[in-house]
């Protein structure tokens, strides 16, 4: 019998990547059905351990919250606040003030969090670091994808498939997964 689990997202994209690591395990993942509103806050954990916590007790089940925000050391704003500034920012203009201050570093913050009705918790937190480059890149590109670039690679992200860099996002994903299969033998 495998573990049935919620995974607060409507996303089938991230329902794909996170089933593709828990189904090691035997854990199955369900979507939540429901829209939960998502927190403002300074942390992406603060915003996943909210909403986990949130599913979990509603749901009486145990449930997982993934979060990632992207931190631009030339702006100084709090990742989290980055997708209203992507809405305010073309991607253009962020090219060009990245330029004129002459930092294109930043990161990309991943929070994970698992929750359990009772209310423990267990949370995987990490960072991806990344670069701007100076011109939009790839097909299509939306926001500020064709200038992001992760790690030291040289594309941007829309310039190669997102299966490429699954093994990336799904850190806390793996995570979480071998801490509840370590639940289940103890």
């Amino acid at each position: 019998m495998s573990a049935s689990i919620y995974l607060a997202t409507r996303n089938p994209g991230k329902l794909m990547a996170a089933n593709s690591v828990f189904g090691k395990y035997g854990i199955t993942l369900r979507s939540v059905e429901k829209d939960y509103p998502e927190i403002q806050d300074e942390t992406s954990l603060a915003i996943a351990k909210f909403t986990a916590l949130q599913v979990a007790r509603d749901l009486n089940s145990p449930a997982i919250r993934e979060d990632h925000s992207l931190f631009i050391e030339a702006l100084g704003i709090p990742g989290p606040y980055t997708n209203y500034i992507e809405k305010k920012i073309a991607a253009p203009k962020l090219a060009e003030l990245i330029k004129l201050i002459g930092n294109n570093k930043g990161y990309f913050e991943v929070a994970t969090v698992y929750a359990e009705p009772d209310g423990k918790t267990f949370e995987s937190v990490f960072q991806v670091p990344m670069t701007f480059g100076e011109k939009i890149k790839g097909e299509n590109p939306k926001g500020w994808n064709g200038l992001i670039r992760l790690l030291d690679e040289k594309r941007a992200i829309t310039e190669y498939p997102e299966e490429e860099r699954l093994y990336i996002w799904n850190q806390g994903y793996e995570k979480i997964a071998e801490f509840i299969a370590l639940q289940k033998r103890l």
